[in-house]
């Protein structure tokens, strides 16, 4: 009976902490505009955003003739799914990524390189 007692307890406590614990957490995220980011698509997403943005001259003409517009640029890295086979992650000095998301009802892919200051998104196409 004692083993149960103590079990009792310890779990009261863990139950209470981890209730503790979630509204701290999200407290401070609202707050400070963190994101907790531990999978490596979302950690890829992340580095790309905090980036400057340059676009090639394939990417300008899209923009121009409005088959594309910032604002899919931004959801491809928002809510895009990267293709970690088809990506060249070990190229020097800038990574090649390719993100697949959903644009305008049709299946898109993004081509972009990584650079240690800078991001050029190379091609879209849908």
């Amino acid at each position: 009976m004692a083993f149960l007692k103590r079990l009792g307890f310890y779990l009261f406590g863990l139950s209470i902490g981890l209730v503790f614990l979630v509204f701290f957490l999200k407290k401070k995220s609202e707050k400070t505009g963190a994101e907790f980011c531990y999978f490596p698509n979302c950690r890829v997403l992340k580095d790309l955003r905090s980036k400057p943005m340059f676009y090639s001259e394939e990417i300008q003409q899209q923009l121009g003739n409005q088959l594309l517009d910032s604002t899919d640029i931004a959801s491809f890295l928002q809510e895009g799914d990267i293709d970690f086979d088809a990506s060249d992650t070990k190229s020097k000095p800038c990574k090649t990524y390719v993100i697949e998301t959903e644009l305008k009802g049709k299946d898109a892919v993004m081509r972009i390189k990584n650079c240690a200051q800078k991001v050029e998104v190379e091609e879209v196409s849908f």
